[in-house]
């Protein structure tokens, strides 16, 4: 499960801190963008954890399908059909284009094999029945914690970009000086 710590140092301790979008109208459009900028970050490496639970929901539904069928063939030689299934499978996300990389992709990986403890999801094959059933319990659980704290996250990057947009709607903000800054930052 995914804690938030009010007052914690990591990045989702602040970006769903709710003093995170209070007095918006008080930051400067630099600040705004900065905020906006770490929760899509945050988002993004949400997404790439659930991404990797949704790859091991699979993989673990296929041996118990793969069982209850009576198939002979190995998880292995499956495995490229459960994954090409896994990406071709229709979006149920929130349909943003994000063009950022997750920030920590290791950490995630390393977060989601923790979750069952030493098994090793190499060899499903070898678990039991019981234990199978318990692995898929604790990704889902997991995979719903993170799709909340997800939609959380969205939550907040939705409303600093209703504040910016609403800046440029005022005619506070002009897309000339959003230019002209890109333009500095270039040329430095």
């Amino acid at each position: 499960m995914i804690e938030v710590r009010p007052g914690g140092r990591r990045r989702i301790d602040r970006v769903l801190d709710p003093g995170y979008v209070r007095g918006l109208g008080e930051l400067s459009l630099k600040q705004l963008r900065e905020r906006r900028d770490e929760a899509a970050q945050e988002e993004t490496d949400l997404s790439y954890l659930r991404r990797l639970l949704h790859v091991r929901i699979d993989i673990v539904r296929a041996e118990q399908e793969r069982r209850s069928s009576g198939g002979q063939s190995s998880i292995v030689d499956q495995l490229a059909a459960i994954l090409s299934d896994n990406a071709l499978r229709p979006a149920r996300g929130s349909g943003r284009y994000q063009g950022l990389e997750p920030s920590r992709a290791g950490d995630h990986r390393r977060h989601a094999e923790a979750l069952v403890g030493n098994t090793d999801l190499t060899d499903v094959g070898s678990l039991s029945d019981d234990k199978l059933a318990k692995t898929l319990d604790s990704y889902a659980e997991e995979e719903s914690s993170v799709s909340q704290r997800r939609r959380e996250v969205q939550a907040v990057v939705d409303v600093l970009n209703a504040e910016i947009a609403g800046r440029y709607a005022q005619g506070i903000a002009s897309v000339d000086d959003l230019l002209a800054e890109e333009r500095n930052r270039d040329e430095a």
